[in-house]
Protein backbone atom coordinates (compact mmCIF):
# COMPACT_ATOMS: atom_id res chain seq x y z
CA UNK A 1 0.00 0.00 0.00
CA UNK A 2 1.20 3.47 -0.83
CA UNK A 3 1.64 5.74 1.96
CA UNK A 4 -0.17 8.91 1.03
CA UNK A 5 0.03 12.45 2.85
CA UNK A 6 -2.60 12.87 5.73
CA UNK A 7 -6.01 14.67 4.98
CA UNK A 8 -6.03 17.65 7.12
CA UNK A 9 -8.96 20.18 6.37
CA UNK A 10 -8.62 24.05 7.63
CA UNK A 11 -10.51 24.26 10.70
CA UNK A 12 -12.17 27.56 10.87
CA UNK A 13 -14.70 29.38 12.67
CA UNK A 14 -17.39 31.94 11.45
CA UNK A 15 -19.80 34.59 12.63
CA UNK A 16 -23.28 35.10 12.13
CA UNK A 17 -24.85 37.94 12.98
CA UNK A 18 -27.96 39.82 12.06
CA UNK A 19 -29.88 42.79 13.37
CA UNK A 20 -33.06 44.27 11.92
CA UNK A 21 -33.69 41.71 8.94
CA UNK A 22 -29.74 42.25 8.06
CA UNK A 23 -26.42 40.28 8.17
CA UNK A 24 -23.40 41.65 8.57
CA UNK A 25 -20.29 41.04 6.57
CA UNK A 26 -16.87 41.26 5.07
CA UNK A 27 -15.41 42.71 2.02
CA UNK A 28 -11.96 41.04 2.02
CA UNK A 29 -8.98 40.90 -0.10
CA UNK A 30 -8.53 37.30 -1.94
CA UNK A 31 -6.34 35.34 -4.14
CA UNK A 32 -9.17 35.68 -6.66
CA UNK A 33 -10.13 39.26 -5.46
CA UNK A 34 -12.14 41.25 -3.28
CA UNK A 35 -14.91 38.80 -1.80
CA UNK A 36 -17.78 38.49 0.83
CA UNK A 37 -17.70 36.66 3.79
CA UNK A 38 -18.94 35.98 7.49
CA UNK A 39 -16.33 37.11 9.83
CA UNK A 40 -14.47 34.34 9.58
CA UNK A 41 -11.05 33.15 10.35
CA UNK A 42 -8.66 30.22 11.43
CA UNK A 43 -8.99 27.68 14.90
CA UNK A 44 -5.58 28.95 16.62
CA UNK A 45 -3.44 26.54 18.47
CA UNK A 46 -4.32 26.81 22.16
CA UNK A 47 -8.32 28.31 21.76
CA UNK A 48 -11.60 27.43 21.74
CA UNK A 49 -14.25 27.60 19.26
CA UNK A 50 -16.01 29.81 20.84
CA UNK A 51 -13.01 32.24 21.95
CA UNK A 52 -11.72 31.95 18.09
CA UNK A 53 -14.99 33.24 16.88
CA UNK A 54 -14.90 35.93 19.41
CA UNK A 55 -11.57 36.98 18.38
CA UNK A 56 -12.34 36.81 14.49
CA UNK A 57 -14.88 38.72 15.25
CA UNK A 58 -13.50 41.51 16.66
CA UNK A 59 -10.53 41.40 14.38
CA UNK A 60 -12.76 41.51 11.13
CA UNK A 61 -15.45 44.21 12.38
CA UNK A 62 -14.20 46.29 14.98
CA UNK A 63 -17.43 45.05 17.16
CA UNK A 64 -17.41 43.27 20.54
CA UNK A 65 -19.24 39.62 19.17
CA UNK A 66 -21.08 38.01 22.04
CA UNK A 67 -22.38 34.16 20.26
CA UNK A 68 -25.53 33.50 21.83
CA UNK A 69 -25.89 29.55 19.51
CA UNK A 70 -23.94 27.07 17.62
CA UNK A 71 -25.53 27.52 14.08
CA UNK A 72 -23.45 24.17 12.80
CA UNK A 73 -20.59 22.51 11.64
CA UNK A 74 -20.13 22.47 7.96
CA UNK A 75 -17.52 21.50 5.33
CA UNK A 76 -16.88 22.63 1.56
CA UNK A 77 -14.59 21.52 -0.86
CA UNK A 78 -13.45 23.63 -3.66
CA UNK A 79 -10.61 24.68 -6.10
CA UNK A 80 -9.08 28.48 -5.69
CA UNK A 81 -8.58 29.70 -9.30
CA UNK A 82 -5.58 32.00 -8.46
CA UNK A 83 -3.59 29.29 -7.28
CA UNK A 84 -5.35 26.02 -8.57
CA UNK A 85 -5.40 24.72 -5.11
CA UNK A 86 -7.60 22.18 -3.89
CA UNK A 87 -9.15 23.10 -0.25
CA UNK A 88 -10.85 21.63 2.38
CA UNK A 89 -12.82 23.71 5.05
CA UNK A 90 -14.37 22.64 8.43
CA UNK A 91 -16.36 25.85 9.62
CA UNK A 92 -18.05 25.69 13.21
CA UNK A 93 -20.60 28.22 12.83
CA UNK A 94 -22.33 30.67 15.65
CA UNK A 95 -24.75 33.07 15.85
CA UNK A 96 -25.06 36.32 18.24
CA UNK A 97 -24.69 39.83 18.73
CA UNK A 98 -22.80 42.55 18.03
CA UNK A 99 -22.03 46.00 19.46
CA UNK A 100 -21.33 49.47 17.82
CA UNK A 101 -18.07 49.51 15.95
CA UNK A 102 -15.13 50.37 18.72
CA UNK A 103 -14.03 53.58 17.92
CA UNK A 104 -10.08 54.03 16.99
CA UNK A 105 -9.89 49.78 16.60
CA UNK A 106 -9.04 49.09 12.68
CA UNK A 107 -10.15 45.86 10.73
CA UNK A 108 -7.54 43.27 10.29
CA UNK A 109 -5.02 43.52 7.35
CA UNK A 110 -7.21 42.44 4.40
CA UNK A 111 -10.65 43.28 5.50
CA UNK A 112 -11.54 46.41 3.05
CA UNK A 113 -14.73 47.02 4.97
CA UNK A 114 -17.68 45.85 7.10
CA UNK A 115 -21.31 46.06 5.16
CA UNK A 116 -24.76 44.79 6.44
CA UNK A 117 -26.60 43.23 3.72
CA UNK A 118 -30.40 41.35 3.61
CA UNK A 119 -30.22 37.28 3.10
CA UNK A 120 -31.53 38.18 -0.89
CA UNK A 121 -28.73 40.68 -0.97
CA UNK A 122 -26.67 38.11 -0.35
CA UNK A 123 -27.79 35.47 -2.45
CA UNK A 124 -27.82 38.08 -5.33
CA UNK A 125 -24.33 38.71 -5.26
CA UNK A 126 -23.67 34.67 -4.71
CA UNK A 127 -20.36 34.80 -7.14
CA UNK A 128 -18.50 36.96 -4.78
CA UNK A 129 -18.48 34.74 -2.18
CA UNK A 130 -15.77 33.79 -0.49
CA UNK A 131 -17.06 30.35 -0.32
CA UNK A 132 -20.32 28.83 -0.59
CA UNK A 133 -20.90 28.46 3.21
CA UNK A 134 -21.39 31.58 3.71
CA UNK A 135 -24.97 31.77 1.66
CA UNK A 136 -25.45 28.49 4.04
CA UNK A 137 -24.85 29.63 7.56
CA UNK A 138 -26.86 32.86 6.88
CA UNK A 139 -29.89 31.23 5.38
CA UNK A 140 -29.74 28.21 8.23
CA UNK A 141 -30.04 31.34 10.22
CA UNK A 142 -32.74 32.70 8.90
CA UNK A 143 -34.72 29.22 8.82
CA UNK A 144 -34.39 29.58 12.68
CA UNK A 145 -31.36 27.17 13.53
CA UNK A 146 -30.13 27.59 17.10
CA UNK A 147 -28.24 25.07 18.94
CA UNK A 148 -26.76 25.52 22.52
CA UNK A 149 -23.42 26.64 22.66
CA UNK A 150 -22.68 23.35 25.27
CA UNK A 151 -22.28 21.67 22.01
CA UNK A 152 -19.27 22.74 21.67
CA UNK A 153 -16.91 21.43 24.38
CA UNK A 154 -13.37 22.53 24.33
CA UNK A 155 -11.04 20.57 26.97
CA UNK A 156 -8.64 22.29 29.25
CA UNK A 157 -5.65 20.63 27.74
CA UNK A 158 -6.36 23.38 25.00
CA UNK A 159 -4.47 25.40 26.96
CA UNK A 160 -2.03 23.10 28.90
CA UNK A 161 -2.14 20.20 26.86
CA UNK A 162 -0.40 16.67 29.25
CA UNK A 163 2.29 14.71 27.92
CA UNK A 164 0.43 11.28 27.15
CA UNK A 165 2.83 8.02 27.41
Amino acid sequence: MVATERFRPSVTVAAVIEHGGRYLLVEEETPEGLMLNNPAGHLELGESPIEAVVREALEETARAFTPRHFLGVYLARFVRPARLEDVTYVRLAFSGDVGEEIAGRTLDEGIHRTLWLTEAELAACAARHRSPLVLQCVQDHAAGRRLPLEAVFSHASLAAPSVKG
